[in-house]
C-alpha cells in the first residue's frame, strides 16, 4: 500500500541553488527584491543567464521541531515544482517559510505562491 504522504515528488537537483555556494544566495539577497505572502516570503534574482531554480530556507526560530521544518520544505518545494513550468524564465527564487505555513494543505500553500509570484510579476500570463 502506497502511503499518501509518501507521494510528493522532489525538487529535481538542476532545479535547485546549490546550499552549499553560498554566493549564489548572496546573489538573491542583493538584489533586495521579495514579496510576503501568508505561507512564504519569496526573494528573486533575474538575470539573462538565470534558469528557473529554487532555494528553501526554514528557520528554527520558527519551526522548533524538525518534523515542522521537513514538512515545511517540502511543501514549498512541490509548490515551486508544480508551477515552475509558468514562472518566467531566467529567475532565481529563495522560499523562506513564515509561520502560517503550519497545518496548511499542499494545495493552499500552491496558491499563496501563484498569488506571490503574480504580484512579483514571475507569473507567465497565457493567450
Amino acid at each position: 500500500m502506497v502511503d499518501a504522504a509518501r507521494t510528493i515528488e522532489t525538487v529535481s537537483k538542476p532545479l535547485r541553488l546549490n546550499r552549499l555556494v553560498a554566493a549564489q544566495y548572496k546573489v538573491v539577497f542583493a538584489q533586495k527584491r521579495s514579496v510576503y505572502g501568508q505561507t512564504m516570503a519569496v526573494w528573486v534574482a533575474s538575470s539573462a543567464d538565470a534558469d528557473r531554480k529554487v532555494g528553501v530556507i526554514v528557520s528554527k526560530r520558527t519551526f522548533r521541531q524538525a518534523v515542522d521544518r521537513n514538512r515545511a520544505k517540502r511543501l514549498m518545494r512541490e509548490a515551486f515544482r508544480l508551477t515552475c513550468a509558468r514562472l518566467i524564465p531566467g529567475v532565481h527564487l529563495i522560499l523562506i517559510a513564515r509561520s502560517g505555513i503550519q497545518g496548511k494543505k499542499c494545495a493552499e500553500v500552491i496558491r499563496d505562491f501563484e498569488r506571490i509570484a503574480k504580484r512579483a510579476q514571475l507569473w507567465q500570463l497565457t493567450d
